[in-house]
């Protein structure tokens, strides 16, 4: 899928149109491969990806694989990897690279071009990163997302219990920190049309977090479908907390305000409840398409 002309944040906004709301995560745990009955090689792991490939590159938006899945094979690994993510882009889908880097200065911008420019060999279509060394720090990366025309996924509030006690964290300004990271986000992506191309993650399971997204104007990741016991209809409490302001009182109405030309896409993501289906391929494809219109329908029973 050629990014020369368009936005992240547009082409993101056409596949989840066309093609319905849902990430399908290449996770290849042992677990499944053995499941599979693939070998734990560089080999069985090809294997794996190409029929993942196969089966959904042309049926959903986007497609997630995890990197360390392929690193944890060295350098055959990271090859299977550049060629699940030009083979995924190639038949049509967006590829989120699941990498969750972070870092500063030049490192910052070492991993940014590794992974956003489009010279690369692990090019992709976008990242996660983690904001734990300053969201500021990760302006390499949102630099390298404009200029390229590229996504990024900050972390914000994830499924993890343990996150939660830094995520729900408060601020001088009263805001929690999950907040903070939606805000300094919603500054970046303010006037993108039709929406921006940074976005933040929301697990599925941490909908009751309190983070307001009214004004994001950008892209939700919700992972956690499935295997981490999350449910479509639980969809609705990530986008429950526009207009609380991050459970601040009646400063939500402003937001609300504010934010009025501001656009949320949230977009469930799914890795091991659909790949449990696997290896063959119209199972794969058939659980992905069932996902897909579950996450439809409770999306649009929240906007209705």
């Amino acid at each position: 899928m050629s990014s020369t002309q368009t936005s992240f944040g547009a082409r993101l906004a056409a596949a989840v149109e066309s093609r319905g709301p849902l990430c399908v995560g290449i996770d290849p745990h042992s677990s499944l491969m053995d499941a599979w009955g693939l070998e734990r090689t560089p080999q069985g792991l090809a294997r794996f990806c190409q029929i993942v490939v196969d089966a959904l590159a042309e049926t959903v938006a986007v497609l997630k694989p995890q990197s360390a899945f392929f690193e944890r094979y060295g350098s055959a690994g990271i090859a299977v990897l550049e060629s699940t993510i030009r083979q995924s882009r190639e038949r049509g889908a967006l590829v989120l690279l699941d990498a969750k880097r972070g870092d500063i200065g030049s490192t910052a911008a070492a991993y940014a071009d590794a992974y956003l420019a489009p010279d690369s060999p692990l090019s992709s279509d976008a990242i996660t990163v983690s904001p734990y060394l300053g969201v500021g720090a990760l302006e390499p990366f949102f630099d390298a997302a404009i200029r390229h025309d590229r996504g990024v996924f900050v972390l914000a509030a994830t499924s993890n219990p343990d996150g939660r006690v830094l995520q729900a964290a408060r601020t001088a300004d009263g805001l929690t920190v999950a907040q903070g990271i939606v805000d300094e986000l919603a500054a970046r992506n303010a006037g993108a049309e039709p929406i921006g191309s940074l976005g933040v993650v929301v697990g599925v399971t941490a909908g009751q977090a309190g983070v307001d997204l009214w004004s994001l104007n950008g892209p939700v990741l919700a992972p956690g479908l499935g295997a981490q016991g999350g449910r479509p209809e639980d969809l609705a409490s990530i986008l429950g907390g526009v207009g609380t302001a991050g459970g601040n009182g009646t400063a939500g109405g402003a937001r609300r305000a504010a934010g009025a030309a501001s656009r949320v896409l949230v977009l469930p993501s799914s890795s091991r409840e659909i790949l449990a289906h696997g290896p063959d391929p119209a199972a794969l494809r058939a659980a992905a398409i069932a996902t897909q219109e579950a996450c439809r329908r409770a999306l649009s029973a929240v906007s209705s």
